[in-house]
């Protein structure tokens, strides 16, 4: 690479290699072909351009020598002049039709054309590509037929290598094909995919590579290494190690005769493993014995990827190693152990193992794997049942993987870098073993179920497993999910403890009688409880949240603990549940999901292929949905509904743990009547607003003080939304509180009514004891006295009290007369004074607020209440809710 143009790439290595960067810019040059001032530095720097870094100024050039040392004075566009459709067409020009008619046998011309459009979908972000390139790239992948060869005639003759000088354009060379690297694919600017493949070329002057670009592929099936072929029209550039022959749109190849006198002759000389010598490049054909995961490393702030295969022929073993890009070549040429390959132009290197021995490796380089059927000893892998495993280093199993857990992360001592580990377990016939993974290996896709081959693991002795052994692999173990070409017999084995594997019914675990036992679920998340803190025996705290797990035959209660306590959960979600371990309660069969079980949410798609309900129809399945009328005292799994009709303020209180809890009530209603409910903590902090739909599931029924039915949203309990075909269902809140809060005379009341509305004039009002003490911790009425302000119902030690205004008025109307009191916020509306100003004037002493109090008799007031009997004066009472209007 040129010094100025090398300067150029400095400015870009971070975002592109020098491979990458050469293949732009031998792109660029296509859309430049016949202008003359373009030489390799203003490519370069357009290359640059196209990443967004303009650098006019850094370096000089011919093209930049003028008095002004301006840019050029014209914005270039590498964009197509025609605007594509969505879909492209091709015509069958002459230029194709010529050739089409190489392959007209074997396609016909529809399908050759629908080929090309195929291509150019395909490449659709390689705008050098024409309609001749998709031509050629359809015939190259059907053309068969024998390539004539040509005498190199004086019309034709080429420069020998050494002649080819730095910058010559549309040049030809000619040499010996010495080798052929695979393919290698690379990312274009526009985040297309392009193709890259390096030939090299020798004369009896020198060697030169030829570099074949995406649109030059269809002519590397006209050679292959020992032939002596001719290109026409390239351009020769300087390269990584010395000038490069780099191949245009329309260059093309030709095989020529045989010529000793010009070209060295070419010798496949394949060396025996037992004899490679280091520092050499040398063939060699062989069995894979093992491939090892790839492995992702980090160089220079770069991450690279390498893989070391194990080969072995006659004479002896070998390690082959894959860097970066040419790791991708085990996926594209499908390579497997067991697989018989010829590897020409592999990098022999020396080097000392970690015992301290010297050893020799082959690299792969600019090289070529071909895979095929060649004439190497079989290898017969030994494979050991896992029931007879025992101590030793480097076996090879096969089995189910019958239990895994999730991805751990540790630090190491050494360094106190992070590093990765994970546990599965694996099962034959003959018994089963822990394995350990570590680092890259983690992240392969294994699912329970998989059947997997494991070679070159370690044996150890293990007192914390079940059988007593486990097995650590390395990073030259071979791990292989779901192989092929397992026998018969393999198959039918693994088929019989893959069935073993479906997951629990989730209604067969309440007949289980033993604890621990680890099982599988699957279902939805019905309600979700506030995670909670617990002290263990050490002193330290942990947390734990209890959630609510259904399939269609029942629910069950999962314990889910620290660091799982404390992830997202949603009501409705589908998960696959591993690993989880029975508890057996006093009453129920819980389970408990821990550091070893495995939560796998599901999308709706994964749900539905595992037949697990939707969330409305587990909850018919399990719930009884019942109108507020028909709740009873105890009603339990029952679901609901209703709209909010009431709230009252939150409530805060102190918990013995020191943490802050939250209470208020609300009321709902249906077309049936209304319901007073409990909400707690988080639910009692939700955003409500009156008329607002909810569902409240498996609410815990109970009395309250007044013997009404109550809902209390405890943690088994969750409010959710309704769907839009529920909320039609119920009545609109103007309808409720119309249908709800009756008006009724005081006449007319009885003992258990709600929500009565109420009209009346106040004619007496109590003015003894209207501030009470309440104590803050439990709410019990306290007594004010000298000494420190203690509860005489909790203990609880406190510096102020909590305060409620109280107002007993009676009320009569033209029908008869009645007791109503008003607390706090109501009567706080009633008297116009809150609180505080109440309780600051009563203890000052001096005065009180008799005045206020005397200015309610007369007022007529509207209220909705509840209606109670008074046992100490045997009367009853009303309890107001809201007050509706009040005037005199």
């Amino acid at each position: 690479m040129q010094e100025e143009i090398l300067k150029l790439y400095e400015k870009i290595q971070d975002q592109l290699s020098q491979e990458e960067f050469l293949a732009e810019m031998d792109q660029v040059s296509k859309n430049y072909e016949g202008v003359d001032f373009m030489d390799d530095v203003l490519i370069a720097r357009e290359v640059l351009k196209n990443h967004g870094i303009n650098d006019f100024e850094t370096v000089s050039t011919e093209a930049e020598s003028s008095e002004d040392n301006e840019e050029l004075p014209f914005e270039v566009s590498f964009e197509s002049d025609e605007e594509e459709s969505d879909e492209p067409t091709f015509e069958m020009t002459e230029e194709i039709l010529e050739i089409y008619d190489k392959v007209k046998n074997q396609i016909t011309e529809e399908d050759f054309l629908a080929r090309m459009v195929e291509l150019k979908k395909e490449n659709a972000h390689n705008s050098f590509m024409n309609d001749v390139s998709f031509a050629n790239m359809a015939a190259g992948e059907l053309h068969t037929e024998e390539v004539e060869v040509i005498s190199e005639k004086p019309e034709i003759a080429s420069k020998s290598i050494s002649e080819l000088e730095n910058g010559a354009r549309e040049a030809t060379v000619s040499g010996r094909v010495i080798s052929i690297s695979n393919k290698r694919s690379f990312k274009t600017r526009k985040g297309g995919k392009g193709e890259v493949c390096n030939v090299e070329l020798q004369d009896n002057t020198g060697t030169m590579r030829a570099v074949f670009w995406t649109q030059n592929m269809h002519l590397l099936k006209k050679f292959n290494e020992g032939d002596i072929i001719q290109i026409k029209g390239v351009d020769i550039k300087d390269g990584y190690s010395g000038l490069e022959a780099n191949l245009r749109q329309r260059s093309a190849v030709a095989i020529l005769e045989e010529d000793s006198s010009k070209f060295p002759v070419y010798e496949e000389t394949i060396t025996d493993i037992a004899d490679i010598k280091p520092e050499t490049k040398v063939n060699i054909i062989a069995r894979i014995l093992r491939i090892p995961t790839v492995r992702s490393y980090e160089k220079n702030g770069k991450e690279g990827k390498v893989a070391s295969l194990e080969l072995q022929d006659k004479s002896g073993k070998i390690t082959y190693t894959l860097w970066n890009k040419n790791v991708e070549l085990i996926d594209d040429l499908k390579l497997e152990d067991g697989d018989t390959v010829k590897i020409l132009a592999a990098q022999a290197r020396e080097r000392t193992n970690r015992d301290g021995i010297s050893e020799i490796s082959l690299t792969h380089w600019d090289g070529r794997i071909i895979k095929g059927e060649y004439d190497v000893p079989e290898i017969d892998q030994e494979f050991t049942p896992i029931g007879d495993l025992s101590e030793q280093s480097d076996v090879a199993i096969k089995g189910v993987v019958i239990r895994l857990q999730d991805i751990k992360t540790f630090t190491r001592k050494t360094d106190n870098t992070e590093g990765k580990l994970r546990n599965f377990d694996v099962a034959d016939s003959s018994g089963a073993i822990r394995v350990t993974v570590w680092g890259d290996d983690t992240g392969l896709p294994i699912n329970k179920g998989n059947i997997i081959k494991i070679i070159g693991g370690n044996v150890r002795f293990d007192e914390y497993t079940q059988t007593g052994y486990s097995m650590n692999t390395n990073f030259n173990t071979q791990i292989t999910i779901n192989p092929e070409n397992l026998t018969e017999e393999e198959l039918m084995e693994f088929e019989r403890i893959k069935e073993q594997l479906t997951p629990t019914r989730i209604g067969d675990i309440q007949t289980m009688n033993d604890d621990g036992v680890e099982i599988d679920v699957i279902g939805r998340i019905l309600s979700v409880n506030d995670v909670n803190e617990f002290q263990r025996d050490d002193g330290s705290v942990g947390v734990v949240r209890s959630i609510l797990f259904a399939d269609e035959s029942g629910k069950v209660q999962l314990s889910l603990w620290n660091e799982r306590a404390q992830e997202e959960y949603n009501v409705g979600d589908a998960y696959q549940i591993e690993n989880a371990r029975t508890r057996l309660g006093m009453y129920e069969v819980d389970l408990n999901i821990g550091s070893g079980s495995r939560l796998i949410k599901l999308s709706e798609e994964q749900a539905a292929a595992m037949f697990i309900p939707e969330l409305a129809t587990l909850e018919k399945a399990i719930y009884d949905y019942k109108k507020i009328s028909d709740v009873d005292e105890d009603d339990q799994d029952i679901i609901v509904m209703g709209r909010v009709i009431e709230m009252s303020e939150i409530r805060e209180f102190d918990r013995d743990n020191g943490d802050t809890g939250y209470v208020r009530n609300i009321e709902i209603a249906d077309d049936t009547g209304s319901m007073k409910v409990v909400l707690w903590n988080d639910d009692a902090k939700m955003d409500l607003e009156l008329g607002q739909a909810i569902k409240l599931q498996n609410p815990r029924i109970s009395l309250d003080m007044d013997n009404r039915i109550e809902a209390v949203v405890s943690r088994g309990t969750t409010v959710l939304e309704l769907s839009e075909s529920e909320e039609e269902k119920l009545p609109t809140y103007d309808e409720l509180v119309e249908a709800i809060y009756v008006p009724k005379t005081i006449e007319a009341l009885l003992e258990d009514d709600t929500n009565v509305c109420v009209t009346g004039k106040i004619v007496e009002v109590g003015k003894e004891r209207n501030v009470l003490r309440k104590c803050p911790n439990c709410h019990d009425s306290v007594e004010q006295t000298a000494v420190e302000n203690v509860c005489d119902y909790c203990g609880y030690e406190f510096d102020e009290p909590d305060y409620t205004l109280m107002i007993p008025t009676e009320i009569e109307d033209e029908t008869g007369q009645i007791q109503a009191t008003f607390f706090g916020k109501l009567a706080e509306e009633l008297i116009g004074m809150e609180t505080e100003e109440v309780v600051e004037i009563v203890e000052d002493g001096t005065t009180g607020i008799e005045y206020k109090l005397e200015d309610l008799s007369g007022l007529t007031v509207e209220i909705i209440a509840n209606v109670s009997f008074d046992e100490y004066r045997e009367r009853s009472k009303l309890n107001p809710k809201k007050i509706i209007s009040k005037y005199y």
